[in-house]
């Protein structure tokens, strides 16, 4: 898997925010801070300080058109999703897909369905990659 350097990994928290762009679509920092509130107690303070942090590592794009700010994500869920199983392929399995599958289907009990649905993806891979 190619590394893709121009953004930087988002944390934990900045993945809270991200799912909440991605599922909402823009949003107000208090929109955000509403949708975390639901969750787990957090500042309004601290909510704003990493959409800022995060609007200067390039991860959501702010809006200053109107009185309050409108963020977005600048990359889809699935390419940030990319960028994490990649960047965790290459540091917690020497970069072996097996050793990542093999390590996340152990890791949880995986459905029926969730299981049809691999092997269909992994027919599909294999076809493409002829």
């Amino acid at each position: 898997m190619t590394k893709t350097p121009d953004l930087p990994r988002p944390t934990d928290a900045e993945l809270d925010i991200l799912a909440i762009l991605w599922t909402r679509g823009r949003c107000t920092v208090r929109e955000v801070h509403e949708a975390l509130q639901g969750r787990k107690p957090i500042q309004y303070t601290t909510v704003l300080k990493l959409m800022q942090i995060m609007a200067e590592k390039g991860l959501v794009r702010r809006d200053e058109k109107q009185r309050a700010h409108v963020y977005e994500a600048t990359r889809p869920r699935e390419w940030t999703q990319r960028q994490l199983a990649g960047d965790l392929m290459d540091r917690a399995f020497s970069g072996s897909a097996k050793a990542l599958l093999v390590g996340a289907l152990s890791a949880r009990k995986v459905t029926k369905t969730e299981l049809a649905e691999l092997s269909r993806l992994l027919d599909d891979y294999r076809k493409g990659a002829k």
